[in-house]
């Protein structure tokens, strides 16, 4: 299939990179030309503007910042208004769920097919080609994105337009507080005489235990917060979902409160850290 890919940054990179070996034509564009220039040796043709990806393609993948950038690229960029009648819209961004509403009935407007499919995993699922992938459109249309979407981790059907993009808030939600929860456990330990990684080990197998107590528990005891994901990021999720929750009727107090934290660890300039850096923020809330 020939196929444009917007947005080849930390998870859009290696995600075209997948697409182009498993022997597909992938035309990218991306702000950053150097980012694209990186993904030459993997068969990835270079766009001059995201408008230039989207032509004469069967099917294309959006991976941008988040619901802002999504609708300037896709809808006031021109991109979806260049792709052909009868092609396949894909997009993988984490954006609001009004956001893939808007973009399905502009879609369907003009002929075209929608699945959001927004993901979990970071950097290293990216790269692995394991990304948890939460899709939403008609039954039809998400049968239609599966050879494209398999080839970048599995893929569950979460309901109509919209539904992927709420699965996946309430996956950041619970990212988002579990790193809390593991930052605080982890302070609690080391402040009462426990070493941190005696702390992980032990967690390991029971009922505490956790992707994010091993995988951040880890950034946590080596201080490594180069980004998989920024705590920008994570702040734009959390106020996202308690945005939606908010539209339901809803109180998410924890997550409000999580949101907040967050909130302060990028105003105090650590928004460009890896999510679990929230562990610095709770440790100079205490002095540490």
């Amino acid at each position: 299939m020939r196929i444009g890919f917007i947005g080849t940054g930390i998870m859009g990179g290696p995600m075209a990179g997948h697409l182009a070996k498993a022997g597909h034509h992938v035309v990218a564009w991306n702000r950053s030309a150097e980012k694209l220039a990186a993904l030459a040796p993997l068969g990835v043709e270079a766009a001059q503007s995201p408008v230039e990806a989207a032509r004469d393609v069967d099917a294309l993948i959006s991976m941008l910042a988040d619901g802002p950038a999504t609708q300037a690229v896709l809808l006031e960029g021109g991109v979806l208004a260049a792709m052909p009648q009868g092609s396949l819209l894909i997009d993988q961004a984490s954006t609001p769920v009004a956001t893939a509403k808007t973009l399905a009935a502009e879609a369907a407007g003009r002929g075209i097919s929608f699945v959001d499919a927004p993901v979990s995993g970071g950097q290293r699922g990216a790269e692995q080609a394991s990304l948890t992938i939460m899709a939403g459109g008609s039954a039809a249309d998400v049968q239609r994105a599966l050879p494209l979407l398999t080839v970048l981790g599995r893929v569950t059907h979460m309901g109509e337009a919209g539904c992927g993009q709420l699965a996946k808030l309430c996956n950041q939600l619970i990212v988002a507080n579990t790193i809390a929860t593991v930052s605080e456990a982890m302070i609690l330990a080391e402040a009462g005489g426990v070493a941190p990684a005696a702390l992980r080990d032990a967690l390991s197998g029971g009922f505490a235990d956790s992707t994010i107590l091993q995988q951040h528990g880890q950034r946590m005891i080596e201080g490594n917060f180069v980004p998989g994901g920024r705590c920008t990021t994570q702040l734009k999720d959390c106020r996202t979902a308690s945005d939606q929750a908010e539209a339901l009727g809803l109180e998410l107090p924890v997550t409000g409160l999580v949101r907040d934290l967050y909130a302060q660890q990028v105003e105090q300039g650590g928004g460009d850290l890896d999510h679990a850096a929230l562990y610095l923020l709770l440790k100079r809330l205490n002095g540490l």
